[in-house]
């Protein structure tokens, strides 16, 4: 897009691309940021721009895109609205800046058209027109207003011969008008000053300069509010670091003390370097001369008093955007990783709440997640009802034949921890029969308790009841359990509340997404939640679709979706290929593959004399795909004109039909006896498993009361860059104990030498 400015103070022919601002190369750019190949750029911009989801078009539009996977896909969608809003940016100032008069002259209008397309950043653009935006009333701007901007010109030019306080004096004598405010020479002269110290100060270049330079050799530094208070940011109350070097976990957690009024933070760096540059650049006669040291002072005055604060204003949001990037970043792997954790299929489980006053609420749920029974025990104190508490928790083992109990982590988690593994030794004994138990994250089980969605699935049932619930199903399937709760809230973030809410919001959303769309949804039990993560679909037409199945009965096929409301073709065709039809009437609907190529997979039929009957026989099914395999995917590609990468998705769907990409994740550990912190020694070996990563290291459960973290210098034996590179949630690691602190609960942990891969 090209946007032309003609102001009506030119008209000439010869004026007529003065102002063309030229729309960049957009597809360039960003191939050469991303090192992709333009035409998978443009594919990909193209596709987004028709509205097709990012997960459909890394599945099934892998031969125009050159096999983008998601995270490239998203990192161009991300980059081209960053450039489309420069872009926009620069075509608003361009129009500004003619509205406020800057074009009248030819030559500044070239020049300030080339800066503004050269400007790379918004901050550069914003730079550019500092000096024409229309400001509140200033010293400088009351200073032209009694007419001193001739005096201030005259004061900056270059080359003067004569600078004496006596001619400059004598100058500024015509200017001199009480009437307008200036009763004297020295009136007129600092008038002028502060016109001059203004320009200074809305410098473009000097601007920049000073910014790079206090990047570069700057300091940020925090010092407490009160020495004396206590709080989580003692380490901080005298904390230096440089501003090049500074990490991100760093920045919010300084922001977070400022804020609660901990902390006081600045950003120092050394201000005769910056004044001397400003002399130098803004200065033009010799600076022990009196117009020099009046000059100077100028100077020193426009970066205490104009620059100095907005550039260290403009850093530190610099620096606490990058900071909120990573700890979203980090969000969002962790979020990823816990979705993706592997479902516990085929257990009827005991989800059990722990608490203290109010009692442990039960729930009981079969293999499908259907809730069979609710009740209360108070084991823990004050009640202290160990035995009858006991009792019916074995009557419901014994009643219902629970496999396995999943414990949530909070409040009197490890008292109960300590009940529950009473009780199954119990039956072990008596019954030789192991029920072993998990510790389950309950993160965010209140938050989806007292939802509505909660209150739709139980409305007879207490808030309290229902967390307990969600603890069960959370070891059956993470991931249609936790797409119930806001991403917010699942407790393996860091500094979560202290980072731009819309942008967080954006990036779990993708994830919960992304997640969702890699292990496909089953259309006949799937609930609104899940439904609305698949791409395509909103929040209306999830609830739609579960309508229409219980009004008309389990889907038989995919076409079936098509006539539920308000579900178009274009969102059938983003969505019908993640969702899946087990047990229908078309063997395809149960798998990956997109209705688009069943087409193709009757041309592989063909081609090998089959019928669709070969596809519901696993037997025939794998020989007759191995049959297929023996040729080359480009040579079956060519001879059947169907994508090399489609080919080798089809092979995979078929071969593996009702895969769930989460079996490739380790199970959780089952456990059958309780863990405390005084049972802990110096230098055991344990078996644990990741809860958190953050910037500084891992949070690993190893059974005992509040996880351990293995710092990351313990990480490994070899140099670790980020924690993320080494561990993620989820991961089952061998830990050493390195640190015990029975006093504070605090456990540190070592990975180092233990084999972990």
């Amino acid at each position: 897009m090209i946007v032309q400015v003609y102001p009506d103070r030119i008209r000439a022919e010869e004026f007529i691309d003065l102002f063309e601002l030229k729309s960049p190369d957009y597809i360039q750019q960003i191939s050469s940021d991303l090192d992709l190949k333009p035409t998978q750029v443009r594919a990909a911009i193209r596709l987004i721009d028709e509205g097709n989801t990012i997960p459909f078009i890394a599945r099934y539009r892998k031969e125009m895109t050159g096999e983008l996977d998601e995270t490239q896909l998203r990192e161009i969608s991300g980059r081209y609205e960053t450039a489309t809003a420069l872009f926009t940016r620069k075509q608003d100032v361009v129009r500004l800046l003619d509205e406020h008069g800057a074009f009248a002259d030819e030559e500044v209008a070239k020049k300030l058209t080339l800066s503004i397309e050269k400007a790379k950043t918004l901050t550069e653009v914003e730079d550019i027109y500092r000096p024409y935006r229309p400001k509140r009333k200033t010293r400088a701007s009351v200073a032209k207003e009694r007419g001193l901007a001739p005096l201030a010109a005259w004061l900056r030019e270059k080359d003067r011969e004569v600078d004496t306080e006596a001619m400059v004096l004598a100058y500024a004598e015509q200017f001199v008008d009480e009437a307008k405010g200036v009763p004297t020479n020295e009136d007129a002269i600092q008038g002028a000053l502060d016109i001059f110290a203004e320009e200074v100060a809305d410098d473009p270049e000097s601007r920049k300069w000073i910014r790079e330079q206090t990047s570069r050799e700057g300091y940020i530094k925090s010092a407490a509010t009160d020495s004396e208070a206590e709080s989580v940011y003692e380490a901080y109350y005298d904390f230096s670091e440089p501003l090049a070097k500074v990490l991100p976990h760093r920045i919010l957690a300084m922001n977070r003390g400022e804020r609660e009024n901990f902390l006081k933070v600045s950003v120092d760096v050394s201000q005769e370097v910056m004044v001397s540059y400003l002399v130098r650049r803004h200065v033009h006669v010799k600076e022990a001369s009196y117009l020099g040291r009046r000059l100077r002072e100028a100077v020193l005055d426009a970066y205490k008093r104009l620059i100095e604060s907005a550039i260290e204003r403009e850093i530190r949001a610099e620096l606490t955007a990058k900071a909120e990037e990573q700890a979203i970043n980090i969000f969002g792997e962790n979020l990823r990783n816990l979705l993706m954790q592997p479902p516990i299929r085929g257990r009827t489980v005991l989800g059990v709440d722990p608490a203290y006053r109010t009692g442990c609420k039960l729930a009981v749920v079969d293999d499908t997640g259907k809730l069979l029974e609710v009740t209360v025990i108070y084991p823990t104190p004050p009640q202290s009802k160990v035995d009858e508490a006991r009792r019916v928790v074995l009557q419901l083992i014994s009643r219902y034949d629970i496999t396995l109990i999943a414990i949530g982590n909070g409040t009197a988690s490890r008292e109960t921890e300590s009940f529950i593994a009473d009780c199954v030794r119990t039956v072990s004994e008596s019954e030789e029969k192991k029920v072993p138990y998990v510790i389950v994250s309950e993160a965010g089980a209140s938050v989806y308790s007292a939802s509505t969605l909660a209150g739709e699935e139980f409305p007879d049932l207490d808030v309290s009841e229902r967390s307990a619930i969600s603890i069960a199903r959370r070891l059956q399937d993470p991931l249609a359990e936790f797409v119930k709760i806001d991403p917010k809230s699942v407790g393996v973030g860091q500094y979560q509340h202290d980072v731009t809410q819309k942008k967080l919001d954006e990036k779990l959303g993708a994830v919960v997404e992304s997640a969702v769309n890699q292990v496909g949804v089953d259309v006949n039990t799937a609930s609104p939640s899940l439904l609305s993560y698949v791409a395509g679909l909103n929040k209306t037409v999830a609830k739609n679709i579960v309508e229409f199945r219980e009004q008309n009965g389990r889907f038989r096929n995919r076409k079936m979706l098509s006539k539920v409301p308000r579900l178009g073709p274009k969102t059938l065709e983003q969505c019908v290929g993640f969702l899946r039809v087990p047990d229908g009437d078309e063997v395809l609907d149960a798998t990956p593959i997109h209705p688009e190529s069943y087409g193709a997979v009757e041309s592989l039929l063909q081609r090998s004399g089959q019928d669709a009957s070969i596809l519901r026989d696993a037997a025939r099914r794998r020989g007759w795909l191995r049959e297929l395999r023996a040729e080359s995917i480009e040579t079956l590609s060519d001879a059947t004109g169907i994508g090399a990468p489609t080919l080798r998705d089809i092979f995979d769907a078929l071969e593996r039909p009702g895969r769930d990409p989460r079996e490739d994740v380790p199970p959780p550990i089952l456990r059958t006896d309780v863990l405390k912190l005084e049972d802990l020694e110096v230098g055991m070996t344990l078996t644990g498993t990741v809860r958190n990563v953050v910037d500084f290291g891992a949070f690993v459960d190893v059974g005992v009361k509040n996880d351990g973290l293995v710092h990351i210098s313990q990480l490994s034996d070899r140099f670790v860059k980020h924690p993320m590179d080494v561990v993620s949630v989820g991961d089952i690691v061998k830990v050493k104990v390195i640190q015990i602190d029975v006093q504070k609960q605090r456990l540190g942990l070592s990975m180092k030498g233990l084999g972990n891969s």
